[in-house]
């Protein structure tokens, strides 16, 4: 397995992007963080998807910073969200890397709450996004030019993402002809896929992944 740091390009300004991947190469899936940023954990799943053959790249939206709380994560969200386009750009210059360096071979994207309101937003607009996977975030928008599986994993106690939003993210998904399934995981929390966060559920996270895992090799 090959672990990197690489920076990109975007519009002048630099990204770091982490990059794992088999060492005969293998699809490509993008991991968009939550609103934390690229903490370790995100790294891990980079790590763990390389194990199951893929090659993954996730973004640094904040250039090295962390938010470790969510007062300080909510400051690092707002200052790269004010800038939408911009935070437009950093994603789709990880996206179209990811995609040149499997010679323009469709890819998958895994997002993570605010992650996820941008994987939809990019799966939306990009044909060349196969299989999108949300872990509880989401965002309606115009489905209609949308190519990509969608597979949702959402919580059943959600002050962030309450299940309703996601019923109705599907609804307008399905009426675009897209193909979605979402999951509704009982009794678990926001950022329950996290194994450094106290809402942490394992035995849903594990159920979640495996479901995430089948999804990925069906759609690429």
């Amino acid at each position: 397995i090959q672990k990197s740091e690489i920076k990109l390009d975007v519009n002048g300004k630099p990204l770091n992007v982490y990059l794992a991947s088999p060492s005969g190469g293998g699809p490509g899936v993008l991991v968009l963080p939550s609103w934390w940023g690229l903490k370790p954990f995100f790294k891990q799943v980079c790590d763990q998807l390389t194990e199951h053959g893929y090659t993954a790249l996730s973004p640094d939206y904040y250039n090295g910073r962390i938010g470790n709380t969510i007062d300080e994560a909510k400051v690092l969200q707002e200052e790269a969200e004010g800038d939408f386009d911009a935070m437009g750009a950093l994603i789709k210059a990880a996206k179209d890397h990811l995609v040149s360096l499997r010679t323009g071979k469709p890819i998958a994207i895994v997002g993570y709450s605010m992650g996820t309101d941008w994987a939809v937003i990019t799966a939306a607009n990009e044909p060349d996004v196969a299989g999108t996977v949300l872990f509880y975030g989401g965002w309606s928008t115009d489905f209609s030019k949308m190519k990509s599986k969608v597979l949702g994993h959402y919580a059943e106690t959600d002050e962030w993402c309450p299940f309703d939003k996601a019923k109705e993210m599907e609804q307008n998904m399905k009426a675009a002809g897209v193909d979605v399934t979402i999951h509704l995981y009982p009794g678990v929390a926001h950022w329950f896929m996290e194994s450094d966060r106290p809402e942490y559920a394992s035995a849903a996270a594990s159920l979640a992944w495996e479901r995430t895992l089948e999804f990925l090799k069906r759609s690429l």
